[in-house]
């Protein structure tokens, strides 16, 4: 046998009985859980007969300890954690353990995925791009509705009347795309467990001497989340012959699901808010447009533009702070080492100035002040929506994110 040879042992996962659940916890207590552990079990103790006691099943501390990762939001988004605890003495014996997505390299080849890897076919890459494109728009436009306020010199003829009320329009409406399928998939979340990763043991010749040696090897294995299906946008991934194939994605739950799961579900509770707000929010870019807006009186232009803006960005405000909660422990705890709450985070605050912008409008008419704080709102809070939506394009294309915990002997 060659130094660099193994021999397939025994599946990790398969070796004991399974998985063995650790811990499960909500944020919201009368919703369903957002989180759950589960570990592969390594070996088992039996009792005087024989028969294997699953709450005696343990994990072999010789190995390094694994654990799958269940978030809800990343089972949305086709995504696969796991974390690892390791002491140096694993190193020492070659077990095959992947790199932190933490550290700088997976950071940068991730970014530079995003410059070349486009999966058309996965609809929460779709979602993030289309959010990240809007968020572009809106930039755009907070630039020809508040620049002029404070550098009139750099004002055209119409700027803010024609570009931005354009502008406002466009980005309201691909906003309001990117909260369809938001929804959608929300809808078609992957309700199996798929953790997308293998952790085997295996038996290879120690590189020093001829003895054989047990190591665990960890690494991404195919899984059945429709992201990963590219001849179909919505499909469910499953192979024909599995009792469960589907052939097209679900367009709405049914009352009986809708009861019993998505209502209790934070993250469809969080895109149905995101899409009613995106719904209203677009009548102020509709109205906000050339020829419209110009012919309203005060009265109908606080009703039908400014309003719809405050309602809107409510529930911006309402959507960011569920995404955000939803990767929380407890609904009071920030989860700062989570991606996706920076994503909800930063989306709850752009909400905030859509909704201020809104509210301050209603005054902006009879103060110079109130209007430049007004558009300096729609400024901040597009370059927020842009740091959560790029956050989430990252993610989108982070499908195996790994958490490492190195620990003392």
């Amino acid at each position: 046998m060659s130094g660099n040879s193994k021999i397939p042992y025994q599946s990790a996962s398969h070796a004991a009985g399974g998985l063995l659940p650790i811990h499960a916890s909500r944020p919201i207590s009368f919703l369903n859980p957002t989180r759950q552990r589960l570990a592969p079990l390594r070996k088992t103790r039996k009792d005087q007969e024989g028969h294997v006691d699953s709450q005696q099943q343990v994990a072999d501390d010789s190995q390094p300890h694994v654990e799958y990762l269940w978030r809800s939001r990343d089972n949305r988004k086709g995504r696969h954690a796991v974390h690892i605890r390791y002491t140096p003495a694993h190193l020492q014996q070659r077990h095959i353990l992947p790199e932190s997505t933490a550290h700088l390299r997976p950071i940068l080849q991730n970014i530079l995925r995003m410059m070349t890897h486009f999966p058309y076919w996965d609809v929460s890459y779709l979602v993030a791009t289309i959010f990240t494109f809007g968020s572009v728009i809106w930039v755009i436009n907070s630039f020809f509705v508040w620049l002029p306020l404070q550098d009139p010199s750099t004002e055209f003829p119409n700027e803010s009347f024609t570009a931005g009320g354009v502008t406002a329009f466009i980005g309201a409406s691909v906003f309001e795309i990117g909260s369809v399928l938001l929804l959608l998939e929300a809808i078609n979340a992957n309700q199996t467990r798929c953790f997308g990763w293998a952790v085997e043991t295996v038996i290879k010749r120690h590189e020093s001497h001829e003895d054989l040696i047990s190591t665990t090897e960890v690494k991404p294995e195919e899984c059945t989340h429709h992201h990963s299906e590219r001849h179909s946008l919505f499909r469910d991934g499953l192979k024909e012959s599995t009792p469960d194939f589907k052939r097209s994605f679900q367009w709405l739950p049914s009352l009986a699901d809708l009861r019993s799961h998505y209502l209790h579900e934070l993250g469809f509770l969080a895109s149905l808010i995101q899409m009613i707000g995106a719904t209203v929010f677009w009548i102020s870019g509709f109205t906000g447009l050339p020829g419209i807006l110009n012919y309203m009186s005060q009265g109908l232009t606080d009703g039908i533009f400014w309003v719809p803006q405050i309602a809107g960005g409510t529930c911006f405000i309402l959507s960011g702070l569920l995404f955000t909660v939803e990767t929380q422990p407890r609904w009071y705890i920030p989860a700062p080492k989570v991606l996706g709450w920076h994503i909800g985070f930063w989306n709850f605050i752009g909400g905030i100035g859509f909704t201020l912008c809104g509210a301050l409008g209603l005054a902006s008419s009879s103060s110079s002040g109130v209007a430049y704080q007004s558009s300096l709102a729609t400024f901040w809070g597009s370059w927020c929506f842009l740091l959560g939506s790029a956050l989430q394009w990252y993610e989108s294309l982070q499908k195996y994110p790994v958490e490492t915990k190195k620990e003392s002997i």
